[in-house]
């Protein structure tokens, strides 16, 4: 354990099932781990995966006090493990994305005036106006999200403005929704928080700014201005821009920590409370990325992150800040077809084996002789449109391929699509790009080929399995020095690097490029037959 001479970081992640806390020493060594289960740990809470599911399958919300009883109770655990609170330097964290809480008019008196003998969630227990908190599972946000685009000029003109068309999830139609179903707790509200800046209230003893990075996820914020837009906010609710604040820098430093943690657990007077920012931003820094560098994460759904200097906001996909240079961007798109469908191939053409399905891959050339395949099992997000498509060399329809040339297409399918919907938003390839594979399929080295032959680019791989948590403790460190013009690679030069795993095929950038092209061209087909 750290001694009260080698001062720590630490890194928290709301997540939706779990509270996790990663804590690092100057070296940027993990030296304690911990984290508290939602559904197991506190089951009187009655939640599912973290979450409550309404009976109309699109509500889904989470008690915000289960969060407040899960900081409590993280804590508590550390102490018992011995960990040594009094040597911590800065903390910061991140928190599930679009989740909103609602400050009930007076909390930022109790805030203050936290009572060490107490725990938390006694505390709290009447101070949210609304006590279950809507998040990013839920989609009932329909009817608010055309009415924002409307108010706005169309779903191009908000992506221009915020970075995102309207989303279900985004916090800012969530508000308009609680607004018109519940104004009465809309109007008890005298403060509303993202789960990030919620949770770093509960260390600051008052409430805490939203930064720029989470932010950015609520189509209401100017990502280009970093101001609210006044547009949006007129278009949501009434009084919005007082209930919110002010947006601050995700590499702010808010304030000390409040006396109520010095005095209960231990933490020193001078312990900084770093901005807390939004899990897929605080991933961003757990991964290091870097300019011009791309992280592909291979799981159920698989996600791109990108770090962009010059976005071009599409009505896909999403435009963030940045949460470790606020003059640089960070663009995510989700393809929900990830993992599941790559199992499906293999159960049907590798008879279940990923060795077979290895081969097999290795064994059909890059390119595939011009065939290529469109696989969204599920409805995608990124075209919005679903069902098998395959085309062979002159890109007529075909009904199935051989097993190796299926496989083959499937993953290098998956692949040109991401290329392809990375350089819509802005995207480029650079000498010194690098790719950052994470996930379960970042351990097939088959597959981290075709990834980087598609983008002409060696792949690294990380171990991230806490990737929010760990790029929080690193955001903890880099706050305290940003403010001196140190850079986030400057700051955590020490941290591990990723592993290199594969280098491009030579040649493969004069193989790909003509793909590319057939395969934006195939998918926009796809997707206008699929609309008639």
């Amino acid at each position: 354990m750290a001694a009260s001479s080698d001062p720590c970081y630490l890194g928290f992640d709301f997540s939706t099932q779990q509270l996790k806390v990663i804590a690092v020493d100057e070296k940027l060594n993990v030296i304690h781990q911990n984290n508290v289960q939602f559904d197991s740990e506190f089951s009187e809470y009655r939640t599912q995966g973290g979450v409550h599911i309404q009976s109309d399958r699109l509500t889904v919300t989470s008690p915000v006090l289960m969060w407040v009883k899960a900081l409590d109770s993280i804590l508590e655990k550390m102490k018992k493990d011995g960990f040594d609170f009094s040597s911590v330097k800065a903390l910061s964290g991140s928190g599930q994305q679009h989740g909103s809480v609602y400050w009930k008019t007076g909390a930022s008196e109790v805030l203050k005036n936290l009572d060490p003998e107490k725990r938390l969630h006694d505390i709290l227990q009447g101070c949210f106006a609304v006590t279950d908190s809507p998040v990013w599972m839920d989609s009932s946000t329909t009817e608010q999200c055309h009415s924002l685009e409307t108010a706005i000029g169309g779903a191009q003109r908000l992506a221009d403005i915020t970075g995102s068309r309207a989303y279900e999830r985004f916090t800012g139609n969530q508000i308009a929704k609680i607004c018109k179903t519940k104004p009465d707790q809309y109007h008890q509200t005298e403060r509303i928080s993202l789960v990030s800046s919620f949770a770093s209230s509960l260390f600051l003893g008052s409430y805490a700014d939203i930064d720029y990075s989470d932010g950015s996820g609520m189509n209401l914020m100017d990502i280009f201005t970093k101001q609210w837009a006044q547009l949006c906010l007129n278009a949501t609710a009434p009084q919005l821009a007082e209930k919110l604040g002010t947006p601050v820098p995700s590499t702010a430093v808010l304030g000390p920590v409040s006396a109520y943690f010095i005095s209960r657990y231990g933490f020193p007077l001078d312990c900084k409370v770093v901005a807390f920012t939004g899990d897929n931003p605080g991933s961003l820094a757990g991964m290091r990325l870097q300019e011009g560098d791309i992280a592909v994460s291979l799981g159920t759904s698989d996600t791109v992150f990108l770090w962009i200097k010059e976005p071009k906001p599409t009505v896909e996909g999403h435009i963030f800040c940045n949460p470790v240079d606020h003059q640089a961007y960070m663009a995510l798109i989700c393809f929900k077809n990830g993992s599941l469908t790559r199992e499906r191939i293999r159960n049907e053409c590798a008879g279940g084996s990923w060795e077979v399905f290895s081969k097999a891959l290795m064994s059909a050339p890059m390119g595939n002789n011009g065939n290529i395949g469109i696989y969204f099992d599920a409805m995608e997000i990124t075209p919005p449109t679903a069902g098998v498509h395959r085309f062979n060399e002159e890109n007529t329809k075909v009904a199935r391929f051989s097993e190796e040339v299926e496989i083959r297409a499937l993953v290098e399918g998956q692949f040109l699509a991401k290329r392809v919907h990375a350089e819509k938003l802005g995207y480029k390839i650079i000498p010194g790009t690098r790719v950052l594979a994470t996930g379960g399929a970042s351990s097939n080295k088959a597959i981290l080929q075709v990834l980087s032959d598609v983008f002409s680019a060696p792949v690294y791989t990380i171990d991230t399995a806490n990737s929010a948590c760990l790029g929080c403790a690193y955001r903890a460190k880099h706050g305290i020095v940003a403010e001196q013009g140190v850079g986030f690679a400057e700051a955590i030069r020490k941290a591990p690097e990723p592993k290199l795993a594969v280098t491009p095929t030579p040649g493969a950038e004069k193989n790909i490029k003509p793909l590319l092209k057939r395969y934006a061209v195939l998918e926009d087909r796809v997707l206008k037959e699929s609309q008639h």
